[in-house]
């Protein structure tokens, strides 16, 4: 089986960041999926689920075998396009801890490569609680920066929380186009990160898991190929009730 074709990276004029506030603290959002801290210098991506592939084999379904490849190249061409010089995964960096473990080859390299380039933290997540201390980068269970906090897991009760797990996805539409996609959200209390893996689903944000985090109104922002859109609340629509629940 030939692997799928990775993009080039794109030149970093064309990406537009979006800057938001939290805690006070200006959060740049940029369009791949990342979420940028201190002017630039941290980035957070969340819910890589490296070696998805690989668990789910291990399991009987076999699923083409390149998810981590090409999960990496996109975040090793983010960083030499932005140049931090701290990276936090949020939590959910391998699909299962064993893919974690197991981790060779090209991969193995590629990834040890690129922590080698910048301090790297892995915040435990509820698919991979026990990362081994042979992967390159320290792990943490949650970490404070400034007033923001840092985690993998959302609540209503932490004030000015990062975090991931719940992949957000918005679909809107009218009667004549829909789209549905990644999305950060975003309420001045709370900001849901867009899952970053190669092979991971979502959640629409309008599921009762998503919006009842929220105690308001919150503010999607959609994955573009350059930018980010915001989009009104009138547009958002719930998916069809036959639609794949994305399984958390």
């Amino acid at each position: 089986m030939t692997p799928p074709t990775i993009p080039k990276s794109h030149k970093p004029s064309t990406i537009e960041h979006l800057t938001v506030e939290l805690a006070g603290e200006a959060v740049q959002l940029d369009p791949r999926g990342v979420l940028l801290l201190d002017h630039g210098q941290t980035i957070v991506v969340a819910d890589l689920h490296l070696e998805k592939g690989s668990a789910f084999a291990r399991r009987g379904t076999f699923l083409p075998p390149y998810d981590t490849l090409a999960t990496l190249v996109r975040l090793e061409t983010i960083v030499n396009s932005l140049r931090p010089e701290r990276l936090i995964s949020l939590g959910d960096g391998f699909h299962d801890s064993a893919g974690a473990r197991l981790l060779t080859g090209e991969v193995a390299d590629r990834l040890q490569r690129l922590a080698q380039r910048l301090e790297w933290i892995w915040i435990r997540g509820n698919h991979d609680e026990l990362l081994p201390d042979t992967l390159p980068g320290t792990i943490r269970d949650d970490l404070t920066l400034g007033h923001l906090t840092l985690r993998h897991l959302p609540d209503r009760e932490t004030g000015n929380l990062i975090a991931g797990h719940l992949h957000p996805i918005a679909r809107i539409g009218d009667r004549r186009r829909k789209t549905r996609r990644p999305c950060f959200v975003h309420d001045r209390r709370l900001m849901l990160m867009p899952a970053f893996g190669s092979y991971t689903g979502g959640l629409n944000i309008l599921d009762p898991v998503i919006s009842g985090l929220f105690d308001t109104t919150f503010t999607p922002y959609l994955l573009g190929q350059h930018r980010l859109h915001r989009t009104r609340p009138d547009l958002l629509i719930p998916d069809p009730p036959d639609w794949r629940r994305h399984r958390i």
